[in-house]
Order: structure tokens, then C-alpha cells, then sequence
């Protein structure tokens, strides 16, 4: 039934209040929490809801269903709020904030089925907005809208303008975000504290239109919302001026009190003076009942072979590989960020352009646009060099609190990549991304080995990282050889194995030349393809370390973290005792120089492989 403006806005108030005394409740009752941050936004959040959020909070899993990203994940009191009042959860869970065993945490994750990611770590929502807004844009082809709710802080993260710069370039009317402008940050005022006009022109500047309201005035917010859903080719930015802990004097635009709860008592007499409990339930506009682009059917995979012995870099092969899979499934897509000629997602780009994404020189923004379509169900690869996805290295520490499922390749790893110097050189990627909860780590040494293991991370859980290689290498496994995540291959054993020699990726050539030079000097040795570096292959290395007198792990990688680590975490996990074992790989700052004489200069070639065999076996 349709009201007439006054009462509209007097329900907006109504509800905006609740969601402030929510806050309260919910963060007393945790003794924790962040309420003042979830009360600047309340005015914002209630008129979103009650009038502009298109969600079915029955069926979450309804395609056509608006987005809405807490940026600000403190605020998570102010999200769980709005959801009480949309009646999705009690006012018992609502209350059990931040206990042990509860899905309402600190901050919000996918646990709850209405939240599309993790958010927390600031700067991270716009970016995976735009991912998913580019998903709606260009592949689902729907009409849903990505809400993002922001604080004033997190906009001093780089981040965040790779985000606005990526919008614009795309023209993605269907992103509005909401800036709380509320002037306090954790430890004081905020660098631009209540200068809209300066959020406003920055904005503009990256080609948003900016629209600055009273944070706090109704009336105008609705404005506002109702301005940005005429988005047209242009991304927008609501900069809204409020005032962190609204409503209640005693924390009312007070600093000191970010992230801290009221007592009982202050509660009380808060709740008091915003009007008392409320539990007014809201029924949000309904999403439109249209249909998106047809799917197109999956095909036959036919991946990409090549003969043994010929010599191809692994990084081609990562690319036809991805290319044969993106003709077998309409769900996969790629994200460059401008080195699509080297890592080779160019080949996928020529056949599949409209699933080819690139976010050029921002490898933030690249893994946000994999965690967005992940969040749509799409398949996403992304690629750039290994050494620069540290830059984005927190944006994938959160895409596993965020239950994606993305699939990241860093190519030119390691001292083999040659003159290029060290700041390009991966030393530290293997270690990184195996500290990531529940990834999944592999690098291939060869190129149908590449193919097989590219298939096989379309269909894995979590953060899957590939290592890829810049030189060509040997090919030494047939196009018909399986690669089972958690396996290994062995390549060379005998009943009279002396030691055992594991290696992955770029020294597997060092490691058989070791074996041939080693088998002259009457020493079988065992030669383990540790493939998988995370999960690890627990029997296959206790086995050797059973039956030979040692083990040696050479790797192109700093010694700390990577393919040695796990072979001793593996050994370790096994409750046996543990063999003798060496470690080889990269103890010093490398320099340029042909990867030849890198590989050597860091005792990581077959001559040192030798060496260190010889030693563990007298």
C-alpha cells in the first residue's frame, strides 16, 4: 500500500532508530564491538532497505537479487540489524554476536548466506563490487544493482582508487557506492574529516558522479538512491556527511570510542533517548523477474598436447590449456592485468573476448574481479607475474575467509627468469600462497603436465595458485599421464636407491642431469616431481624416506617456506623419524645474469644436487 511522503519518512526514522539500538544491544551484549560505526550509517541503511535494496532474503540464491557489501566490515552490528528487520534472523541470534559457535562474527563472512564476502580488511568491497557488478554487466546480463557501504578511513586505500578508476573505464552504472562520511577513524579524525566537497571532486575526477547529502536527513538520502539507480554509463558515489555514534549524546561524534561497547548502563540510557527497542520488520522491493543471457552448453574438453621431448614453457601451455578450457566451459573466465603476452592469457582473450577481463597495472583490483565472479558462480582465472601477486597478497588472504573459489597463476618465478634482475624474480610466492587457509599449490614442470593440472583446478574448492615457468623446458610426461592433486610423480627409482632427489617446476631438468651424473659415480638415485606442493605427498616422501639413505630438495625459491617446507612438514606428519635431509634453494640476493649461470651461482644446479648427495650419502 503506498504512503504518502511524511509517513514514509517517519517509518524510514523508525527504522533507522532500531537499527542504531540494534547495534547497541547486539555489542553490549558481546562486549565488543563496533556500535558508534554502525550508528553513523543507520539513516543510510534504512532507507536502502526499506525502499532501494531489491532482495528476496527467502531465496538469497535469486540471480536477479540487488548485491549489498558491507566495505566497512566493523559495521557488521549494523548489517545484522538490517537483516532483523528484514525478519531473515532473530533477535535471539541477533544478540548472540560474537560468541564462540555463532555465524554472527566480528565481521561478516559467507556463513550467512546473504553475505557475498568476507569484509574487514579495508579497501576490499569496492573492488570486489566492481568485479561483480562487471559480472552482472557483461556476462549474467541482469539488472541488479551492487550496493557498497564504505567508510570515510578506508578510502586512503590504493585500493579503493583502483576501484574507481576500473568502474568508470567500464562505465558500470549498475555500482553505487555509500561513503559514510562520519569524520572519526580509529585513533582520531580522519585525514579530509567532513570535506565532502573534496571526497565530491575526487570522485568526479575518476569520471563518478557524486552526489553529497546530510547523511542523516531522510528526504535527501532517498534523493540520492533514487538519482543513482538512473546509472546510466556512470558509476555513482553517495558522500554522505554523518555523525559516528548518531543519536546518542553520549557517544555522538565523541572520539575514543571506535570499536568499544557501551556498559549496561550507557546502553540503557542510549536506547532510551533514541526511543527504545523496536521490532519493526521491513519487506524490501522485490528484484525484477526478468531472465539473464541464455547459458551457452558446456563442450567436450579437448586440451592442448605436446611430444615428449620438445621444449615449451610451461607459461604457453597454462594459456592453450586455458583457452581449451574456456571452449568446454562457458563458465570460465580470465582476468589479465596488462602482462596477457607473457603469462599467455592473451590466447584465451583472442578466442573468448567477452570473457576476457583486464584490469591492467592493479593486481589488487585483478584478484577482487576473480573474488566478484566467484561470488556469481563463474569459474575466474587470473594471471599476472608471480612476483607482483604480492602486491595483492591480502586481497587473497581474504578471499579464503571469503569461501571463494579462484584460480591464480604467477609466471616468471624464481632466478630462472634471467637478466631481468631480482624485484622480478618470485622468491617467496610458493611460501605465501601455501599459508593461505585451505589453498591448493602446484607447479608443473612440463607442458602436458601443465594442461592436465590447469583442467583440474577448474574444479577445486578455494584459493588454487599455479606456478608457472618464463624458460621453455623438456617435455618428459606423455599427453595421456594423470597429476592428482596431492600426488607426485617419480621419474627415476630402483631397488637400490642411495638418496632421493625432489624437485619441482624449473629444476626437474637439474634434478634427472643430477641423476644421470650421479648413476656414473655408482649412486642410484630417486627422483621425486613433487607436483603438488600444497597438499603434499605424505606416502610417496615417507616411502622414500624409507627406503633411501637421504632426501635433497632443490628449488628455484628462497629456502624458507616453499617446496623444502613442505617436504619436512610432509615427513613430520608422517610420525616417523625423520631422514637426513638438504635443503638447496636460493639463500642470497640474486643479481641479473642468463638463467643458466643464476641457477648455478645459487646452488641450485645439478652439479650442486650432486655434490649434496654425495655428502648425505657418506
Amino acid at each position: 500500500m503506498a504512503m504518502d511522503t511524511a509517513s514514509q519518512t517517519a517509518q524510514w526514522h523508525e527504522l533507522a532508530q532500531q537499527l542504531r539500538v540494534d547495534s547497541i544491544r547486539a555489542t553490549t551484549a558481546a562486549g565488543s564491538g563496533h556500535p558508534t560505526s554502525s550508528m553513523s550509517a543507520a539513516d543510510l541503511a534504512a532507507v536502502l532497505l526499506a525502499s532501494h535494496l531489491r532482495y528476496d532474503f527467502k531465496h538469497p540464491e535469486n540471480p536477479n537479487n540487488d548485491h549489498l557489501i558491507l566495505s566497512k566490515g566493523h559495521a557488521a552490528p549494523l548489517l545484522y540489524s538490517m537483516y532483523k528487520a528484514a525478519g531473515a534472523v532473530t533477535d535471539d541470534e541477533l544478540l548472540s554476536l560474537r560468541k564462540l559457535g555463532s555465524k554472527f562474527e566480528g565481521h561478516p563472512t559467507p556463513d550467512l548466506p546473504w553475505v557475498d564476502v568476507a569484509t574487514g580488511s579495508l579497501g576490499q568491497g569496492l573492488p570486489i563490487g566492481v568485479g561483480i557488478a562487471l559480472a552482472g554487466q557483461r556476462l549474467d546480463k541482469r539488472p541488479y544493482r551492487v550496493w557498497v557501504i564504505m567508510g570515510d578511513s578506508e578510502m586512503a586505500e590504493g585500493s579503493v582508487w583502483e576501484a574507481m578508476g576500473r568502474a568508470s573505464d567500464e562505465k558500470l552504472g549498475n555500482l553505487i557506492a555509500i561513503a559514510d562520511i562520519n569524520r572519526l577513524g580509529q585513533r582520531g579524525p580522519t585525514a579530509l574529516q567532513w570535506h565532502t566537497e573534496i571526497y565530491a571532486a575526487r570522485a568526479e575526477a575518476f569520471g563518478w558522479r557524486a552526489i553529497v547529502v546530510d547523511g542523516h536527513n531522510l528526504d535527501e538520502i532517498e534523493a540520492a538512491y533514487q538519482q543513482a539507480e538512473q546509472g546510466g554509463d556512470r558509476p555513482t558515489m553517495i558522500i554522505a556527511k554523518t555523525k559516528k555514534g548518531s543519536g546518542a549524546s553520549l557517544v555522538e561524534d565523541k572520539e575514543n570510542w571506535h570499536g568499544k561497547a557501551l556498559s549496561k548502563d550507557q546502553a540503557a540510557d542510549a536506547i532510551k533517548e533514541l526511543g527504545g527497542e523496536r521490532h519493526l520488520i521491513v519487506t524490501p522491493p522485490a528484484p525484477p523477474t526478468v531472465d539473464g543471457a541464455p547459458k551457452p552448453a558446456a563442450g567436450k574438453l579437448e586440451l592442448p598436447t605436446w611430444e615428449l621431448g620438445k621444449k615449451v614453457a610451461t607459461r604457453q601451455a597454462f594459456g592453450d590449456a586455458l583457452k581449451a578450457l574456456g571452449a568446454a566451459r562457458p563458465e570460465v573466465v580470465a582476468i589479465d592485468a596488462e602482462v596477457g603476452n607473457s603469462t599467455f592469457t592473451e590466447t584465451f582473450d583472442h578466442a573468448f573476448p567477452n570473457r576476457f577481463f583486464q584490469t591492467y597495472i592493479a593486481e589488487q583490483q585483478m584478484v577482487a574481479t576473480a573474488v566478484g565472479m566467484s561470488v556469481r558462480h563463474y569459474v575466474p582465472f587470473a594471471a599476472t607475474f608471480a612476483a607482483f601477486l604480492s602486491r595483492a597478497y591480502d586481497f587473497i588472504r581474504m578471499s579464503a575467509i571469503s569461501q571463494a573459489n579462484i584460480r591464480l597463476c604467477g609466471s616468471h618465478a624464481g632466478v630462472s627468469i634471467g637478466e631481468d634482475g631480482p624485484s622480478q624474480m618470485a622468491l617467496e610466492d610458493l611460501a605465501m600462497m601455501r599459508a593461505i587457509g585451505g589453498s591448493t599449490v602446484l607447479y608443473p614442470c612440463d607442458a602436458n603436465q601443465t594442461a592436465q593440472l590447469v583442467a583440474t583446478m577448474a574444479d577445486l574448492k578455494g584459493v588454487v595458485y599455479m606456478r608457472t615457468t618464463r624458460a621453455a623446458t623438456t617435455v618428459v610426461y606423455g599427453p595421456d599421464e594423470t597429476f592428482p592433486v596431492g600426488g607426485s610423480k617419480v621419474l627415476r627409482s630402483s631397488a637400490s636407491d642411495a638418496v632421493t632427489l625432489v624437485a619441482a617446476g624449473i629444476t626437474i631438468p637439474e634434478a634427472l642431469a643430477a641423476a644421470d651424473e650421479l648413476a656414473t659415480a655408482g649412486i642410484a638415485a630417486r627422483v621425486i616431481d613433487l607436483y603438488s606442493v600444497k597438499p603434499v605427498d605424505v606416502a610417496t616422501l615417507s616411502a622414500a624416506a624409507s627406503e633411501t639413505g637421504g632426501i635433497v630438495v632443490v628449488e628455484d625459491h628462497w629456502s624458507e617456506g616453499g617446496v623444502g617446507s613442505a617436504v619436512l612438514e610432509g615427513l613430520a606428519s608422517a610420525g616417523k623419524p625423520l631422514p637426513k635431509v638438504t635443503l638447496l634453494g636460493v639463500t642470497k640476493l640474486p643479481g641479473s645474469g642468463t638463467p643458466t649461470e643464476l641457477i648455478d651461482a645459487c646452488g641450485i644446479s645439478a652439479r650442486h644436487i650432486v655434490e649434496a648427495a654425495k655428502a648425505l650419502v657418506k
